[in-house]
Order: structure tokens, then sequence, then C-alpha cells
């Protein structure tokens, strides 16, 4: 199993950035799919999910309203396009899959929001 996150890196605020998540090694269309972020010294937190068939997302409040998550399950990726992004965005984001049974997380991609 291996979720790989495409994306991150140094962007100016106000800036966008839009992440991808690879998957392999189970059967991702089962999965609901989501995205966390954890800066430092600071709790991981939920930024967005995306349901199985991609019918269905929910966001965090940390993000609302600036970011959109999408998914294709013929590519195995999902994806968070963030926009206006600002400082106390800085953070590592995650790719995480899960279903009943099990959940699955990616190794994270940096993202800093500075000038």
């Amino acid at each position: 199993v291996q979720l790989v996150e495409f994306g991150g890196g140094l962007v100016q605020p106000g800036g966008s950035l839009r992440l991808s998540c690879a998957a392999s090694g189970f059967t991702f269309s089962r999965y609901v799919m989501s995205w966390y972020r954890q800066a430092p010294g600071k709790e991981r937190e939920v930024v967005a999910a995306i349901s199985s068939t991609g019918d269905g997302t929910n966001y965090g409040e940390s993000m609302k309203g600036r970011s959109t998550i999408s998914r294709d399950n013929a590519k195995n990726t999902v994806y968070l396009q963030i926009n206006s992004l600002k400082p106390e965005d800085t953070a590592v984001y995650y790719c995480n899959a899960r279903t009943i049974l099990n959940t699955y997380w990616g190794q994270g991609t940096q993202v800093t929001v500075s000038s």
C-alpha cells in the first residue's frame, strides 16, 4: 500500500497550489479519501474529505471556501486545490485513505506560505 503526495512547496501569500496523492496497493474506489495537515506544534487536523464515489465532500473549518477536494478513480488519485494561501496554512499536508476496516497515510508534503 502506498499513498504518495505531490505538489507541495514554497508559495507566496495569496497564491495557490494543487496537491495530488497517488494511491496504489488497494482498491482506491472503495475508500473515503481525505487531506489532513499538521503545523509545527499543533495537532493534525482534517482539511477535506471526499466519498468513495466522489459525490460527497466535507471541509474542515480552517480552509473551507479556499479549498476543493476531488478525485479520479480511474487514476487512483485524489487532489486538493488550495487558494488564497496564508502564512498560517504552512504545514505538512497528508493524504489519508480509510474504510471501516483500514486506514492508510501518506508521508506528507510540505507547504510553506511565505513572502
